[in-house]
C-alpha cells in the first residue's frame, strides 16, 4: 500500500478530503473498501509474530481493517486526537468510552440532560456494575462544583444537549474534573467537530455517533472514540477487541466520503438553522424557539465563545398548545419529515417526550425542560426559504 503525503500541517478542510488515505498497487482515486473479514500469511512463523504483536499488519477485521484505519487517521487529523477507534454505532461508542475504564467502586459525575439511550448507561447500566452514578444540571455550576469537591473517576456530559440545546461551559467542567481526578468524556454530536472541539477546553476523550453529521445523509451507523494514544493502549483495545462492536469496512468508506463535505454540509446547516430560528421567533412570539445563536438563549454568549460563534444546526420548539399541538405541528409538515434521527441532510423533526425520552417520568422530563410541547428540529440542506414556508404553514 503507498499512503499519501502527510496533510497534518493542512488547514483542517484539507484534512477532511486528503486524511489518513491508504491507496492500493491499483493506485485507486476513491478510497478502497477492504470488504474482508481475515487476513492470510506467508507461514505459520509470520501468523505467530503478527498474533505476539512482533509484526505490525492486519490480523483480523474485528480488531482492524484497511478501510476502517483510514477513517480513524482522519478523523484524528479532524479532531486533533492521538488515537481514534470507531465503532459499530454512535451508543456503541458512548458505551466503550465509559466501561472500558469504569470498574466497581469508581464514580461518575454526569450532566443530566443527555440522550435517552446515554441516561439510561449512566442511571440503569453503570450502577449494576458497582459504579456510583451522580447527576447535576448541567449549566449549573454550583452543582459541578459541588459534585467535584470529592473524588470522582469519570465526568461526561454532552453540550449543546439533546433536546433542549443546554450549553455546558467545557473549560470549567474539565478544570474541576481534572482537579477531582475524573477523565472528561464528551458527546460532541450537536455541536459537530466543525464547530467546537472538546479537546482544546480540557476534554480527555471524545465520542460522536458518525451516524449523523459525519454520514450526515441517513445511510448507515457509526461511531467514534477519540482520545489519547495512552488511553486506547491502556483501557479502549482491549475492550473493543475483546467485545466485537467492530465497524464494517463498507460502513467507514462511507463515512470517509462523509468526512469529505462534512465542513460544507455543517455550514449551511447552520446558516438555514439560523435564519429560521430568527424567523419563527419574530413571526410567531407565542412559540418559544431554543436556538444558542439566540440573544434570547440562556448560554447565548458562551454558545458565541465555544461554538466558533455559530448556534449550531439543531432548533427546539416549544409550543404553547402542549402534546396537541405538537402533534398538530408534525402532522402538517409537508416538507420536512417526522424521523428521531438527526444531522441528514434532510429536515427531521420529532417529539422528544414520546420518543428519545419516553422512558423518563413526568418529573424528570420536566426537570430536563422537556415539555409536552417541545419539538427538535435537525435542520436540513434544504433552501430555507422553502423551509420556512413548511413550518410556518404547520404553526399556523
Amino acid at each position: 500500500m503507498a499512503r499519501s503525503k502527510d496533510v497534518s500541517s493542512l488547514r483542517p478542510q484539507t484534512r477532511l478530503v486528503r486524511g489518513g488515505t491508504l491507496r492500493s498497487a491499483f493506485d485507486e482515486t476513491s478510497e478502497a473498501i477492504y470488504m474482508t473479514s481475515g487476513y492470510v500469511y506467508e507461514s505459520a512463523e509470520e501468523a505467530e509474530a503478527a498474533f505476539k504483536g512482533d509484526k505490525a499488519r492486519f490480523v483480523y477485521s474485528r480488531y482492524a481493517n484497511p478501510t476502517v484505519s483510514m477513517l480513524e487517521e482522519r478523523l484524528c487529523l479532524m479532531e486533533g486526537a492521538e488515537a481514534c477507534r470507531v465503532t459499530s454505532s454512535g451508543m456503541a461508542a458512548v458505551f466503550a468510552a465509559l466501561m472500558s475504564q469504569l470498574k466497581a467502586g469508581d464514580r461518575i459525575v454526569s450532566s443530566r440532560a443527555l440522550f435517552g439511550s446515554c441516561l439510561y448507561i449512566v442511571n440503569d447500566i453503570l450502577p449494576r456494575f458497582g459504579v456510583r452514578s451522580e447527576l447535576v444540571d448541567g449549566t449549573d455550576m454550583q452543582q459541578w462544583e459541588q459534585a467535584l469537591a470529592e473524588p470522582a473517576d469519570v465526568v461526561f456530559l454532552e453540550t449543546p444537549s439533546n433536546p433542549n440545546l443546554d450549553i455546558i461551559d467545557l473549560q470549567r467542567v474539565c478544570d474541576l474534573a481534572h482537579a477531582a481526578g475524573a477523565r472528561v468524556v464528551v458527546d460532541n454530536v450537536f455541536a459537530t467537530p466543525i464547530l467546537q472541539k472538546p479537546m482544546t477546553f480540557g476534554a480527555d476523550i471524545v465520542v460522536y455517533s458518525a451516524t449523523k453529521h459525519i454520514d450526515g445523509q441517513g445511510r448507515c451507523l457509526g461511531g467514534a472514540v477519540l482520545c489519547s494514544e495512552e488511553f486506547c493502549a491502556d483501557y479502549l483495545v482491549n475492550f473493543l477487541r475483546h467485545t466485537g462492536p467492530s465497524l464494517s469496512p463498507f460502513n467507514a468508506w462511507v463515512m470517509l466520503k462523509g468526512l469529505e463535505t462534512l465542513d460544507l454540509r455543517v455550514r449551511r446547516h447552520c446558516e438555514n438553522a439560523d435564519r429560521i430560528a430568527r424567523k419563527i421567533e419574530s413571526e410567531r412570539p407565542d412559540v418559544k424557539v431554543i436556538y444558542p445563536g439566540l440573544g434570547s438563549h440562556p448560554q447565548h454568549e458562551l454558545a458565541m465563545a465555544q461554538m466558533s460563534g455559530s448556534g449550531g444546526p439543531m432548533i427546539a420548539l416549544d409550543l404553547p398548545g402542549g402534546r396537541k399541538q405538537a402533534f398538530q405541528f408534525l402532522n402538517s409538515l409537508s416538507l420536512a419529515d417526522i424521523s428521531n434521527n438527526l444531522g441528514d441532510a434532510k429536515t427531521l423533526a420529532t417529539h422528544p417526550a414520546t420518543t428519545t425520552h419516553q422512558r423518563l417520568t413526568d418529573d424528570e422530563r420536566e426537570r430536563l425542560g422537556i415539555t409536552p410541547g417541545m419539538v427538535r428540529i435537525s435542520i436540513g440542506l434544504e433552501d430555507a426559504d422553502d423551509l420556512l414556508d413548511d413550518f410556518l404553514s404547520a404553526l399556523g
